[in-house]
C-alpha cells in the first residue's frame, strides 16, 4: 500500500482548511512536515489532488472524489484502534445544532448520551442552519440537528419532530390583550427577527412571502435569548419557536399572538453526509434522540429529564 493513514489525515485536514499553514496548526505539525506529507501522497499515487493558487489549496475533481473515502477510512481506523487498545465503547462524536435545537434540546440529549456512554468524547457546536450544513458538507461534523431547510445534494436529511414558530410580544403591548393579529395589523409593527441564513428566519420569510408590503424590521439578532429580551423591553414584536418561548409564556413575561393567516409550521431534521461512514456513536445517538422525543406532537411538548 503506497499511502499511510497519516498522509490521508493530513490530506483531509488540508482539504477542510484549504491551507497548508492552517492544516499544520490543526494537526500540531510543522508547515514543512504537512507540505511534505501532501507532496508525498501525490507523488506516490502519481496524481494531483489539489489546485494551488498562491497559498490556497482547492480540491480538484479527483481530490473531491477521494475526500469522502479518506474520511470514512480514517473513521473506521479510529474504531479499529480503540478495539485493539481494549476499549469497547464509543470514541468521539461531533454534533452541530442550530440555535433553537442547540439551546433547548441538544444539550440535554447529549448529556443523557454521555451518562450512558461516559467514555465517549462529545463536542457540540451551535450555529445557524447555513453554517451547520456547510460543516456537514466539509466533513467537519458527524451529525447535524437543524431547524431549517437543507437542499445540499451530498447531505442525507431525515425528519425528526415538528416545530412551530409563534409571533409574540410583551405583556404591555396592545396586541397582548387580544392575543391575535391579522396581516394588516402585523404590517404596522416593528419587528425583531433572527438573521438571514437561520432556519427560523427562512420559515418566517416563507410564511410572509405573500404579504404585499415590506415589514418594519427594527433589529436582526443571532440569538433567541437576545430577541426575547428585546421584545420584553418593548422594542417590538418577534417570531421564534414555541419551544424557545414556553417558559416565558408560562411565567407571563411574554405573550403569544396567534396568527391564523400564517403557516409557521416547520420540521426539525437530522442531517449527515451521504458518503460518511456511520460510526456506532452516530447510530446510538440518533436512536437515543428518536426514543427520547417519541410521542411528542410538537417540539414544545417534548419533556426531557434534567441531568442529575
Amino acid at each position: 500500500m503506497r499511502f499511510t493513514l497519516r498522509q490521508l489525515q493530513v490530506f483531509v485536514i488540508a482539504a477542510q482548511q484549504e491551507s497548508v499553514s492552517r492544516a499544520a496548526e490543526a494537526l500540531a505539525l510543522s508547515q514543512s512536515a504537512t507540505s511534505t506529507s501532501l507532496s508525498e501522497l501525490e507523488r506516490q499515487s502519481g496524481c494531483q489532488l489539489f489546485d494551488r493558487s498562491g497559498k490556497r489549496l482547492r480540491l480538484n475533481a479527483l481530490g473531491r472524489q477521494l475526500l469522502p473515502e479518506a474520511v470514512a477510512l480514517l473513521d473506521q481506523a479510529k474504531e479499529i484502534e480503540r478495539l485493539l487498545a481494549g476499549k469497547s465503547g464509543f470514541g468521539s462524536l461531533d454534533v452541530g445544532a442550530t440555535l433553537t435545537v442547540g439551546n433547548y434540546l441538544a444539550t440535554l440529549l447529549i448529556g443523557s448520551f454521555m451518562q450512558r456512554h461516559p467514555e465517549c468524547r462529545v463536542r457540540l457546536q451551535v450555529h445557524n442552519t447555513a453554517h451547520v450544513v456547510q460543516q456537514i458538507a466539509h466533513y467537519e461534523l458527524d451529525l447535524g440537528l437543524i431547524e431549517g431547510d437543507c437542499q445540499h445534494p451530498d447531505i442525507e436529511v431525515q425528519p425528526w419532530v415538528e416545530d412551530e414558530l409563534v409571533v409574540f410580544c410583551a405583556p404591555q403591548h396592545s396586541l397582548a390583550q387580544r392575543g391575535e393579529a391579522s396581516l394588516e395589523e402585523l404590517a404596522h409593527e416593528a419587528w425583531i427577527l433572527r438573521e438571514q441564513g437561520s432556519g427560523t428566519r427562512l420559515t418566517f420569510d416563507q410564511a410572509m412571502r405573500h404579504h404585499p408590503s415590506s415589514l418594519n424590521i427594527r433589529l436582526e439578532l443571532e440569538h433567541t435569548e437576545a430577541i426575547k429580551r428585546a421584545v420584553e423591553s418593548g422594542l417590538g414584536i418577534g417570531c421564534i419557536s414555541r419551544l424557545a418561548l414556553r417558559e416565558a409564556f408560562r411565567r407571563g413575561s411574554l405573550v403569544p399572538v396567534e396568527t391564523p393567516s400564517l403557516d409557521l409550521r416547520r420540521q426539525f431534521y437530522f442531517i449527515w453526509h451521504k458518503q460518511k461512514y456511520q460510526t456506532a456513536a452516530m447510530r446510538e445517538f440518533l436512536e437515543l434522540c428518536r426514543a427520547m422525543t417519541a410521542g411528542a406532537r410538537r417540539s414544545d411538548e417534548i419533556v426531557l429529564p434534567n441531568l442529575a
